[in-house]
């Protein structure tokens, strides 16, 4: 049987939230939402994220940064509710996504 791929949403946009409830219809998924304030570094790598979407209106949260560089196949994605597009940050790489884009991505991750 494959894992449950945990994905953690930050943020309360309803863009952000649409997103969470889109996902929650995936079995292979578990959406896990979190209210402020952002946990540090190491409580997020405890909840062991494979996909964490937030909102970017928040800034750039340190905290999901360190975990990323902590974790290489971790996919960080914030999304911008201004223009409903994601910003994907993957090994130090980033681009622009749309919401397809990172279901798609999420169901190529390893389980």
């Amino acid at each position: 049987m494959n894992k449950r791929l945990r994905v953690i949403l930050y943020g309360k946009s309803v863009i952000l939230g649409t997103v969470g409830a889109s996902l929650a219809h995936y079995p292979d998924l578990e959406v896990v939402a979190l209210s402020p304030p952002l946990p540090g570094a190491g409580e997020l790598a405890a909840l062991a994220p494979d996909v964490i979407l937030f909102d970017e209106d928040i800034g750039r949260p340190e905290a999901l940064f360190a975990l990323l560089q902590e974790s290489p196949s971790l996919l960080l994605a914030g999304v911008n509710p201004e223009n409903d597009q994601m910003r994907l940050w993957s090994s130090g790489q980033s681009s622009v996504l749309c919401t397809e884009d990172i279901v798609q991505r999420i169901a190529r991750l390893p389980k």
